[in-house]
């Protein structure tokens, strides 16, 4: 089967709807796509019941070491109890809303011209700095999106380089654990944090993305060696934002590795059976 496990809709920080995903999957002949919106699952209730494919919900949950400040991204897929899910992430939610319109009040002090309410939303609630980028692009204020106004601005201690803290990496996974789902640790070889594998084994990691636009050859053979060292699933996925996304790859064009597929689809399929 045919599965990319790791797209964001407009849900969180991507640019088109679930629909039009799922049309694109369609094209490129996709058995299972994977919609796993950033630090939300409200997108658990706009998905399209007659899609003719398989899609399977999950989340991106913002996490992160404090110990060594290093950063975590946990999918978690087949969530069931997804209260407990928005619980652990909707103060991360508004913060960074609150840190984005901050971010957009700082470049209109700058001589930026800024219309908060016209700048696009996920889920039509919280602004993120890809919304902000889209308007100064719209708006021919900027050229590109990810180009070095971008990394002047919103980096390298530039006027918008604000941070949130992000979800112990724990918390997150035992979250997932609870919420009924398949825990997952996103693009380990972009991170570097493949050390803290062992330890998140322990709270209830079920597997690791090997195919990510991030990884090299090196990245994927240190993943597939903690996978067999661990008992862990492999999945993969395009990392899909849209025109938000820096990186070439389209729907489709990195997917999941079979174990992981048979993990997370499979799992899909028989609750969608269960009476």
């Amino acid at each position: 089967m045919k599965a990319d496990l790791h797209i964001h809709s407009n849900i969180s920080d991507g640019s088109e709807s679930i629909v039009q995903i799922v049309g694109k999957a369609k094209e490129k002949g996709l058995d299972v796509v994977g919609i796993t919106d950033h630090d939300t699952v409200s997108h658990m209730a706009q998905i399209p019941g007659d899609a003719d494919i398989t899609i399977v919900t999950g989340v991106e949950v913002s996490a992160a070491y404090h110990n060594t400040n290093t950063r975590f991204h946990v999918l978690g897929y087949n969530i069931q109890r997804p209260e407990i899910i928005a619980a652990l992430t909707q103060p991360l939610l508004a913060e960074r809303n609150r840190i984005s319109e901050k971010q957009a009040h700082m470049l209109s002090l700058h001589g930026f011209r800024i219309d908060i309410d016209k700048l696009a939303r996920a889920d039509g609630k919280y602004l993120y700095k890809q919304h902000i980028m889209d308007w100064l692009v719209k708006t021919k204020q900027v050229s590109e999106m990810f180009g070095e106004f971008y990394h002047r601005t919103f980096k390298n201690n530039g006027i918008c380089d604000f941070d949130i803290e992000y979800i112990d990496v724990f918390e997150a996974v035992k979250a997932v654990k609870e919420a009924g789902g398949l825990a997952v640790l996103a693009h380990p070889g972009q991170q570097k944090n493949y050390w803290l594998i062992p330890r998140l084994v322990e709270t209830g990691l079920d597997g690791l993305e090997l195919h990510h636009h991030a990884h090299n050859e090196k990245d994927r053979a240190a993943i597939r060696s903690y996978a067999d060292r661990y008992a862990l699933f492999l999945t993969g996925g395009s990392d899909y934002h849209g025109k938000y996304g820096p990186q070439p790859f389209g729907i489709g064009n990195l997917l999941s590795e079979e174990s992981g597929v048979e993990a997370v689809a499979g799992e899909h399929r028989r609750y969608d059976e269960t009476p």
